[in-house]
């Protein structure tokens, strides 16, 4: 049975999209079976693995809103082992129209329940709100993972984003769990960036990933190409944070083993690196 984990973070900007699309297919070339579907109106993860919104004729707004089969909107993309159920804009109408709607906050999780067994990932990027779509997302998911990037304002709004968790967790899905914090856009040449680190550490501890998603020119790149990191480019500083998100995640997961030995390795190795950074 697959895993469903939804990217959620209600500040736009802090690496959400970018994060569902390269974990997604930093698995994929790990070869899990992985589904990315779009739960953002502005489908910018549909267009970030190469396919046009304005062409999309079933969307993920059609299985939650006219009951289509969630198999009837898969589309494979380029990356072997990845699959999207793309966006559309007319899923900005979908949070007037699911209002009145039974089970409104249960659709999503209906939906996939058709289609779990079939992926060993599913990947929900959310829209950036704390509204239905994104309660849908959080009682289909099995956990949700944060993004917090390394710049002022850091936690700003991360409470409310807790407490919807833990709503979530009390009405709807009691078994919806924190994947972990993944820290994005570090610059080690900042001091701020650092500060952060250290911020989020302390609030969250060890729910933060040890991976740190740096800045790089190739992960803002590729989307203009309809591109994964990956991709893309496959040697770069991005594709390499990204895989070793995917593979922390899978050691979170019991899927994979990584030794205290190799971990501290890459530890030391990453700092040594950052450090280098800032000269």
């Amino acid at each position: 049975m697959g895993k469903i984990i939804a990217i959620a973070n209600q500040k736009g900007g802090v690496g959400k999209t970018t994060t569902a699309i390269n974990l997604s297919a930093s698995l994929a070339v790990l070869e899990y079976k992985t589904l990315l579907i779009d739960a953002d109106p502005q489908a910018n993860s549909t267009s970030g693995v190469g396919f046009d919104p304005k062409n999309i004729k079933t969307s993920i707004y059609e299985c939650l809103i006219n009951e289509v089969e969630p198999k009837n909107a898969v589309l494979q993309t380029t990356t072997p082992n990845l699959w999207l159920i793309p966006a559309h804009i007319d899923l900005v109408g979908a949070e007037l129209e699911l209002v009145n709607a039974a089970n409104r906050e249960r659709l999503l999780k209906m939906a996939l329940a058709k289609i779990k067994d079939e992926y060993d990932f599913i990947i929900i990027d959310c829209s950036p709100s704390l509204g239905l779509l994104v309660l849908n997302s959080l009682t289909a998911a099995d956990s949700v993972l944060i993004p917090v990037q390394c710049e002022y304002f850091a936690l700003e709004g991360l409470g409310k984003l807790l407490n919807t968790i833990k709503i979530t967790q009390t009405h709807f899905n009691p078994e919806l769990e924190i994947e972990g914090v993944l820290l994005t856009m570090y610059d080690g040449r900042l001091r701020l960036s650092n500060q952060v680190v250290e911020e989020v550490k302390t609030h969250f501890q060890d729910m933060v990933f040890d991976t740190i998603i740096q800045r790089n020119t190739k992960l803002g790149e590729a989307p203009s190409f309809g591109e994964t990191i990956i991709m893309h480019d496959a040697s770069s500083k991005g594709a390499i944070n990204y895989m070793n998100l995917a593979r922390e995640v899978l050691q979170k997961n019991g899927l994979t083993q990584i030794s205290d030995a190799e971990r501290k390795i890459n530890n030391a190795a990453n700092a040594l690196e950052n450090d280098a950074e800032q000269f």
